[in-house]
């Protein structure tokens, strides 16, 4: 018992470091939300956990930050239901157009059991621990140097897609061409014409300066962007039990 307690104890002075990775600007609100989280979680822990947050994908693109993540390393990565797709298949439906239309309905898919399974296979059989998937980024418009008023008119456009088969298919349904292309690539290859056009959310069209590359935002609204916060189940299960309460009780209130 004595050892136990000891043990106990010693765990809870160790020092824990998050770092967590996203692709977005550090003007978007997202970034805001995430210094939230950790301010959060470094307060409730009296510092015995911090959270690094990284901004513009410093740390890598998400593709390889997932890998290293399966691996039990020290990182968080914000992503989306299309890639985890990529190791759950199932679960990429919820990346689907107009799978949701609005934040309740975000909220209700925490209480399928069908949801709680594909997160739970994630865990036993990929090393994933979804934190949360209570951030929602807002709707995705089809931004490009062409007015959109119907499918047609998307016909043989290039539209960048992340490399997620769900997301190529969702555009190539529509008639467009899908380009598989890293978030950070995407300005220069609309300077470059590599891509003719892309879909964001209204907020990050701004504060990645897309309108200086694009004259047209039309409201397609095609997909209520879901995004997951996760980390390694291996290096969770690592933390203090209480650490690991407050980590997701933070995560959770800093999104939705």
């Amino acid at each position: 018992m004595l050892f136990a307690a000891g043990a106990q104890e010693a765990q809870a002075e160790k020092k824990y470091v998050l770092r967590f990775n996203h692709v977005l600007t550090p003007q978007d609100p997202y970034h805001g939300a995430f210094l939230k989280w950790a301010e959060a979680v470094k307060e409730r822990t009296n510092g015995g956990l911090t959270i690094e947050v990284y901004p513009s994908a410093q740390l890598g693109v998400e593709e390889d930050i997932l890998e290293q993540i399966r691996q039990g390393a020290n990182i968080g990565q914000n992503t989306d239901a299309a890639r985890l797709g990529m190791y759950v298949p199932d679960m990429a439906a919820m990346n689907a157009p107009y799978f949701v239309e609005t934040l309740e309905e975000v909220e209700k898919l925490n209480s399928l059991p069908v949801v709680n399974e594909w997160k739970a296979e994630l865990e036993r059989t990929q090393g994933f621990k979804v934190l949360s998937f209570f951030w929602v980024q807002g709707f995705r418009q089809m931004v490009t140097n062409k007015p959109i008023t119907k499918p047609t008119d998307l016909s043989g456009q290039r539209i960048r897609t992340p490399g997620a088969p769900i997301w190529q298919e969702s555009i190539r349904a529509v008639g467009a061409t899908p380009v598989a292309m890293n978030y950070g690539d995407m300005f220069s290859g609309l300077q470059t014409k590599a891509i003719d056009g892309l879909e964001l959310s209204f907020t990050a069209t701004a504060t990645g300066n897309f309108h200086e590359v694009c004259k047209y935002v039309n409201e397609t609204k095609h997909i209520l962007l879901i995004n997951f916060e996760v980390i390694s189940s291996k290096w969770f299960n690592s933390l203090p039990v209480e650490y690991q309460k407050i980590l997701e009780e933070e995560c959770n209130k800093a999104g939705l």
